[in-house]
Protein backbone atom coordinates (compact mmCIF):
# COMPACT_ATOMS: atom_id res chain seq x y z
CA UNK A 1 0.00 0.00 0.00
CA UNK A 2 2.80 2.19 -0.69
CA UNK A 3 2.61 4.96 -2.92
CA UNK A 4 5.24 3.96 -5.53
CA UNK A 5 3.54 0.28 -5.63
CA UNK A 6 -0.03 2.09 -6.16
CA UNK A 7 1.35 4.05 -8.90
CA UNK A 8 1.83 0.49 -10.56
CA UNK A 9 -1.93 -0.48 -10.09
CA UNK A 10 -3.71 0.61 -13.92
CA UNK A 11 -5.87 3.44 -13.27
CA UNK A 12 -8.84 4.76 -13.33
CA UNK A 13 -9.73 2.25 -10.35
CA UNK A 14 -13.61 1.85 -9.79
CA UNK A 15 -13.73 -0.31 -6.63
CA UNK A 16 -11.47 -1.78 -4.19
CA UNK A 17 -12.70 -5.25 -2.97
CA UNK A 18 -11.05 -5.76 0.77
CA UNK A 19 -10.40 -9.07 2.32
CA UNK A 20 -9.95 -9.00 6.06
CA UNK A 21 -9.87 -10.82 9.23
CA UNK A 22 -13.19 -10.91 11.13
CA UNK A 23 -11.92 -10.44 14.79
CA UNK A 24 -13.64 -9.51 17.94
CA UNK A 25 -11.56 -6.10 17.65
CA UNK A 26 -13.44 -5.64 14.45
CA UNK A 27 -16.96 -6.53 15.44
CA UNK A 28 -16.80 -4.08 18.29
CA UNK A 29 -15.56 -1.67 16.14
CA UNK A 30 -18.55 -2.58 13.69
CA UNK A 31 -21.28 -2.33 16.34
CA UNK A 32 -19.73 0.95 17.78
CA UNK A 33 -19.74 2.47 14.03
CA UNK A 34 -23.63 1.43 13.93
CA UNK A 35 -24.72 2.78 16.72
CA UNK A 36 -23.28 6.15 16.16
CA UNK A 37 -24.40 6.37 12.43
CA UNK A 38 -27.85 5.69 13.44
CA UNK A 39 -27.62 8.08 16.06
CA UNK A 40 -25.76 10.81 14.08
CA UNK A 41 -27.19 9.89 10.64
CA UNK A 42 -25.50 10.06 7.43
CA UNK A 43 -25.33 10.89 3.75
CA UNK A 44 -25.91 8.13 1.33
CA UNK A 45 -26.97 9.00 -2.53
CA UNK A 46 -30.09 7.18 -3.74
CA UNK A 47 -27.99 5.78 -6.63
CA UNK A 48 -25.69 4.20 -4.50
CA UNK A 49 -26.85 -0.01 -4.89
CA UNK A 50 -26.26 -1.81 -2.04
CA UNK A 51 -27.41 -5.52 -0.93
CA UNK A 52 -28.15 -7.26 2.38
CA UNK A 53 -25.96 -10.76 1.92
CA UNK A 54 -28.52 -13.11 3.73
CA UNK A 55 -26.27 -16.11 1.98
CA UNK A 56 -23.68 -17.63 4.21
CA UNK A 57 -19.81 -17.03 2.65
CA UNK A 58 -21.16 -15.76 -0.17
CA UNK A 59 -19.25 -11.89 0.90
CA UNK A 60 -17.18 -12.16 -2.25
CA UNK A 61 -19.94 -12.44 -4.72
CA UNK A 62 -21.73 -9.66 -2.74
CA UNK A 63 -18.52 -7.70 -2.65
CA UNK A 64 -18.33 -7.97 -6.69
CA UNK A 65 -21.97 -7.92 -7.47
CA UNK A 66 -21.13 -3.75 -5.47
CA UNK A 67 -18.72 -3.27 -7.40
CA UNK A 68 -19.37 -3.64 -10.52
CA UNK A 69 -23.34 -2.68 -9.89
CA UNK A 70 -21.62 0.49 -8.62
CA UNK A 71 -19.91 1.18 -11.62
CA UNK A 72 -22.25 -0.03 -14.25
CA UNK A 73 -21.44 3.27 -16.45
CA UNK A 74 -17.74 1.98 -16.82
CA UNK A 75 -18.32 -1.77 -18.14
CA UNK A 76 -19.43 -3.26 -20.71
CA UNK A 77 -21.34 -6.47 -20.49
CA UNK A 78 -22.38 -8.90 -22.88
CA UNK A 79 -25.48 -8.90 -24.26
CA UNK A 80 -26.96 -12.42 -23.23
CA UNK A 81 -24.87 -11.42 -19.46
CA UNK A 82 -26.71 -13.01 -16.38
CA UNK A 83 -25.52 -10.25 -14.22
CA UNK A 84 -26.41 -7.55 -16.41
CA UNK A 85 -29.94 -9.09 -16.03
CA UNK A 86 -29.91 -9.42 -12.56
CA UNK A 87 -28.47 -5.85 -11.57
CA UNK A 88 -31.35 -4.86 -14.59
CA UNK A 89 -33.96 -6.62 -12.69
CA UNK A 90 -33.01 -5.80 -8.86
CA UNK A 91 -32.00 -1.72 -9.42
CA UNK A 92 -35.03 -0.48 -8.14
CA UNK A 93 -35.32 -3.04 -5.60
CA UNK A 94 -34.18 -2.21 -1.56
CA UNK A 95 -31.19 -3.81 -0.03
CA UNK A 96 -33.84 -6.88 1.58
CA UNK A 97 -35.59 -7.31 -1.56
CA UNK A 98 -31.88 -7.65 -3.26
CA UNK A 99 -30.46 -9.80 -1.06
CA UNK A 100 -33.63 -12.67 -1.43
CA UNK A 101 -33.72 -11.79 -4.94
CA UNK A 102 -30.13 -13.27 -5.29
CA UNK A 103 -31.22 -16.45 -2.95
CA UNK A 104 -33.02 -17.56 -6.09
CA UNK A 105 -31.47 -16.33 -8.97
CA UNK A 106 -29.70 -19.37 -10.43
CA UNK A 107 -27.60 -18.75 -12.58
CA UNK A 108 -25.47 -16.42 -10.11
CA UNK A 109 -25.79 -19.13 -7.67
CA UNK A 110 -24.31 -21.81 -9.97
CA UNK A 111 -21.18 -19.20 -11.03
CA UNK A 112 -20.56 -18.91 -7.20
CA UNK A 113 -20.58 -22.58 -6.10
CA UNK A 114 -18.35 -23.62 -9.42
CA UNK A 115 -16.03 -20.56 -9.11
CA UNK A 116 -15.81 -21.33 -5.26
CA UNK A 117 -14.20 -25.13 -6.19
CA UNK A 118 -12.22 -23.59 -9.03
CA UNK A 119 -9.01 -21.98 -6.57
CA UNK A 120 -6.53 -23.36 -4.87
CA UNK A 121 -7.75 -24.25 -1.42
CA UNK A 122 -11.16 -25.99 -0.92
CA UNK A 123 -14.23 -23.64 -0.24
CA UNK A 124 -15.51 -23.72 2.83
CA UNK A 125 -19.26 -25.45 2.96
CA UNK A 126 -22.10 -22.51 2.60
CA UNK A 127 -23.10 -23.45 6.84
CA UNK A 128 -18.81 -23.20 7.97
CA UNK A 129 -17.77 -20.24 9.84
CA UNK A 130 -15.51 -18.33 8.55
CA UNK A 131 -13.26 -15.22 9.91
CA UNK A 132 -12.47 -13.90 6.70
CA UNK A 133 -15.00 -11.33 4.93
CA UNK A 134 -14.71 -9.69 1.53
CA UNK A 135 -16.55 -5.72 1.31
CA UNK A 136 -16.44 -3.50 -1.57
CA UNK A 137 -15.11 0.36 -1.86
CA UNK A 138 -16.70 2.47 -4.31
CA UNK A 139 -16.95 5.97 -5.33
CA UNK A 140 -20.54 6.87 -6.38
CA UNK A 141 -21.30 10.83 -7.30
CA UNK A 142 -18.07 11.77 -5.67
CA UNK A 143 -18.66 9.95 -2.51
CA UNK A 144 -16.58 6.53 -1.03
CA UNK A 145 -18.46 4.28 0.03
CA UNK A 146 -17.80 1.00 1.85
CA UNK A 147 -20.13 -1.20 1.16
CA UNK A 148 -20.70 -4.62 3.46
CA UNK A 149 -23.66 -7.09 3.29
CA UNK A 150 -23.62 -7.72 6.75
CA UNK A 151 -24.53 -3.94 7.48
CA UNK A 152 -27.80 -2.33 7.90
CA UNK A 153 -26.73 0.02 4.94
CA UNK A 154 -23.58 2.01 3.19
CA UNK A 155 -20.73 3.83 5.19
CA UNK A 156 -20.11 7.14 3.83
CA UNK A 157 -16.54 7.37 4.01
CA UNK A 158 -15.95 11.27 2.84
CA UNK A 159 -15.22 12.94 -0.60
CA UNK A 160 -13.55 11.11 -3.24
CA UNK A 161 -13.00 11.48 -7.02
CA UNK A 162 -12.12 9.44 -10.09
CA UNK A 163 -8.40 10.53 -9.68
CA UNK A 164 -8.20 10.21 -6.02
CA UNK A 165 -10.13 7.17 -4.95
CA UNK A 166 -7.30 4.37 -5.16
CA UNK A 167 -5.49 6.55 -2.42
CA UNK A 168 -8.79 7.07 -0.54
CA UNK A 169 -9.86 3.52 -0.17
CA UNK A 170 -6.16 2.67 0.77
CA UNK A 171 -6.44 5.14 3.62
CA UNK A 172 -9.98 2.86 4.40
CA UNK A 173 -8.04 -0.41 4.04
CA UNK A 174 -5.03 0.71 6.65
CA UNK A 175 -7.89 1.76 9.04
CA UNK A 176 -8.95 -1.61 9.21
CA UNK A 177 -5.13 -2.84 9.52
CA UNK A 178 -4.27 -0.39 12.39
CA UNK A 179 -7.08 -1.70 14.26
CA UNK A 180 -5.85 -5.24 14.45
CA UNK A 181 -1.85 -4.54 14.00
CA UNK A 182 -1.23 -8.24 14.66
CA UNK A 183 -3.35 -9.40 12.34
CA UNK A 184 -1.27 -10.32 8.72
CA UNK A 185 -5.07 -11.80 6.90
CA UNK A 186 -5.63 -8.15 4.83
CA UNK A 187 -6.11 -8.15 0.85
CA UNK A 188 -6.95 -5.28 -1.33
CA UNK A 189 -8.10 -6.04 -5.04
CA UNK A 190 -8.45 -3.16 -7.78
CA UNK A 191 -11.04 -3.22 -9.91
CA UNK A 192 -9.71 -0.95 -12.67
CA UNK A 193 -9.41 -1.07 -16.65
CA UNK A 194 -7.36 -3.42 -18.58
Amino acid sequence: MDPELLSMVPRPVCAILLLFPVTEKYETFRTEEENKIKAEGQEVKPTVYFMKQTISNACGTIGLIHAIANNRDKITFEADSSLKKFLDDSVHMNPEERAKFLETYEAIRVTHESSAHEGQTEAPSIDEKVDLHFIALVNVGGILYELDGRKPFPINHGQSSDDTFLEDAIEVCKKFMERDPDELRFNAIALSTA
